[in-house]
Order: structure tokens, then sequence, then C-alpha cells
């Protein structure tokens, strides 16, 4: 079963790819470029510049090649170097889960070729998951990058949901929270979007650098009171907050956003629906449950376990498919593992004897501080660890998951898939 649930979530990843997503929503032909719904004759522009940023951002450039052909310019910031990169565009490899100096010159060069942008010119925005860190310039100079790193890591290991840690981002970014579309401004602006965020939340994605932004200064204050991260961030950070001297980001009324569109090609969505087919072709009854999104994942983990039960009692094989992220507050020093890693061990112990398989996993092939994009556990995880010596306990405790799962061959490890619609979590009883 171990097997079974790999298969259907190889599967999910898949159909989420970026070649599909292009393939159902961008078209190119005697030079127009249809995005969504919208038509772009690019014969009218007078420049036409694409910004491609986060773990898809080299895919995303690619896949628009493949569709328009040669002669597209512009910028391409991901977390890792690309076999080969698409001609026109200029390279920065930036950091992540925290910036890096390239993240910065990343940052500084995407402004520069976007404020160079005139009414008569078309931007091109592709945002993906990761795009926060990747991309990334402080809005003030007094914040060194190491501050910043800083800051970001303790919103990072506060525990706080994305939305949470992306609210505090856009206020210290001035990549970040609309400020991209504001130096695009004039220009005629579309942003292509795979969503690594709440389907009610796209202006987080990334930190929403080309949306207006939803939260407010207000909002950011409240959130780093509410997680004790004053004292937690460095001087020069810690200053501009006690001083309410953060700058607020553009709303929906800014003069940035009258010629901005936006498309949403492929999110966590897509995966979970690829999922739950994979699993009814293969013999299950399925149901799904994304309502754990954000929660901590003790929490999440005992409501799916028990909901999985309640299924179970209908007397078939049951697949309860989740989707989204759940959170992991990591208390003193952390060992090699992530979220995903940690609730399918959380899990383990609860299963123990029993016919039951869960698999948790992120779609773009990273979890946490580990080469894995998951694991898989079932009835059998705690008698084979304890057979080769393994403490499950020390390594839950440890935030330490992932050298038991690779001892065990339970590891997922897809390596970095170019895309990131989330994670996909499957709870599976027969």
């Amino acid at each position: 079963m171990r097997s079974t649930a790999r298969d259907i979530f190889l599967h999910a990843l898949a159909e989420s790819s970026i070649e599909k997503a292009f393939e159902r929503n961008v078209e190119y032909g005697r030079g127009v470029l249809r995005i969504g719904q919208d038509l772009h004759d690019l014969g009218k522009y007078n420049r036409v510049r694409v910004v491609s940023l986060g773990k898809a951002a080299h895919a995303m450039a690619a896949a628009l090649a493949s569709k328009v052909g040669s002669g597209l310019e512009g910028i391409v910031a991901t977390v890792a170097d690309p076999p080969a990169q698409v001609p026109g565009f200029r390279y920065f490899r930036g950091g992540h889960p925290t910036p890096n100096a390239e993240s910065v010159r990343a940052g500084e060069a995407i402004l520069r070729m976007l404020e160079a942008l005139d009414e008569r010119s078309l931007a091109l925005h592709m945002i993906s998951g990761g795009g926060s860190a990747i991309v990334e310039k402080p809005i003030s100079d007094t914040i060194s990058l190491d501050d910043l790193i800083v800051a970001y890591r303790e919103l990072v290991l506060s525990g706080a949901p994305i939305a949470e840690i992306n609210a505090v981002r856009k206020h210290l970014s001035a990549t970040k929270g609309g400020r991209l579309a504001r130096a695009a401004a004039p220009a005629q602006q579309v942003s292509i979007l795979i969503s690594d965020v709440p389907d009610n939340a796209p202006d987080s994605l990334a930190s929403g650098p080309t949306m207006a932004d939803s939260t407010t200064v207000e909002n950011c204050y409240a959130i780093i009171q509410k997680y004790g991260l004053l004292e937690k961030f460095p001087p020069s950070v810690r200053e501009l907050i006690e001083q309410h001297a953060l700058e607020e980001t553009p709303k929906s009324d800014d003069p940035a956003f009258v010629r901005s569109r936006w498309w949403t090609i492929l999110s966590n969505e897509t995966a979970v629906k690829a999922a739950s087919a994979k699993a009814q072709a293969a013999g299950f009854a399925v149901e799904t449950d994304s309502s754990c999104d954000d929660w901590d994942y003790r929490r999440a983990a005992d409501y799916l376990l028990e909901r999985l039960r309640e299924l179970r009692q209908r007397g078939q094989r049951v697949c309860l498919v989740s989707g989204g992220e759940i959170t992991v507050r990591v208390e003193g020093k952390s060992g090699q593992g992530g979220r995903n890693q940690q609730f399918a061990l959380y899990l383990a112990p609860k299963i123990a004897g029993e016919n039951i398989c869960v698999l948790s996993a992120g779609t773009d092939g990273i979890d946490g501080q580990s080469p894995a994009a998951g694991s898989v556990v079932d009835g059998s995880t705690m008698e084979r660890a304890r057979a080769l010596g393994l403490d499950p306990v020390a390594a839950l405790n440890g935030f330490d998951a992932y050298p038991l799962f690779k001892a065990l061959g339970d590891d997922i490890e897809t390596g970095p898939t170019g895309t990131n619609v989330r994670d996909v979590r499957l709870l599976m009883a027969w």
C-alpha cells in the first residue's frame, strides 16, 4: 500500500506540471498571445519584458519560450541552476527559505528593468512559490541582508501560517506587496500565477509582488506581537517597527493596477483532483478534505485520522485526500526534516498495527531542511524502525524525521520538481 500511495502522489505531481498548465492556458499564433481569456498582440508594444520568479521560474520561462519562440527578453530568478538557460533571459540564483546576496541582486535588476517601461510596454510577470526569498530588496538601506535573513528565519520558525508570514515580509520589502507592479506602471501588466497559497489569499503568493495588498501595516504590527517576534528581530528591523516607520503597501485603488491582469493557471486544487482521480481508479472510495489548511501539524493529523476512521466504517477501501499546508513550530535545534515528514512520523505510532497508510509530500520536491519531498508510513513503520535500532520518538521530538525515513526506504525523493502547488496528504485504509 505504501507503493500505491507513492504512485498516486507521483501521478498528481505529473498532472501539476508547468508544461501541462501552459498547454491548457497559454497559446500563441500570428503574433497574438493568449493568456487565460486575454489576447495580446505583441506587435503593438514597443517593448515586451518578462519577469519569472520563484521555484518554477525556469520551467515557466521555458514553457513561454516554447510557445512564443525566440525574441523574449527578461529575468529569471529561481532557486537552482537549470541544465540550460532560456536564451534572452538573465538568470539569478536566489536563496530559499531565506534570501541571499543573489536574491538582492535579482530584486535590484528586476526593479531597474521594470522602471524603464512606459505606457506602450507589456510586462509579463510569471510568479510561483518561493519568490518571497528568491527575489528581495529591503525596504530600507538600514536593513542589511544578514538582518533580513535573521528576520525571515524567525518568521518561518514562529509557527505562523504563510499568509501572516508574507504580510510581514511585504512591509519589509521594496519588491513585494504590489511594489513590482508600481515599478512597471504605466505599462500593460499580466501576471501568470502558479499558486502555492490558499485560494482565498492570492496576494500572498511570493508575497504578492504584482497584486494589491490586502494586508496593512497595522496587521503587520499585530502579527509581530502575536508571535512575540519583536525581540527576536535584529535592531535595524526592530527599530522600524518600534517607531511605526513601515511604509504602507499599494492597495486596490493604486494607479499601478489600472492596467493589470492576473491569471492562476495552476494551484493545489489541480494536484488534489489528480490524486483523487488516481485513487478512485485504484479502487478506493475517495473523499477530499482540505479544511485543515494552515493548522498545526498535530491538530491536522488527529483531525484527518479521525475522519479516515469514520469513513472506514462504511466497509470500503477509503482514501482521504487533503491539500494545502500545515505548520510546524520548531522548538530548539532542528534536525533534518520538514512539515510533511513531521506529520507522517507523528501519525506512525497512532496507526501502528492497523491497515492504514499515510503519505505527506510537497509538490516542489523539497520538505524543509531535507532532500526529500516527504514520506510515507503505515501500520508497520514503528516495528520496522525499532528493528533497525531507530528511535521514532527522538526523531519526532528533534524535528529530525528524514534520517529515519531514509533508513526505512520510506522517504519520497523526487528532487526539485520545478513547480510548487503546496502539499498533498493521502490517508488510506482497507
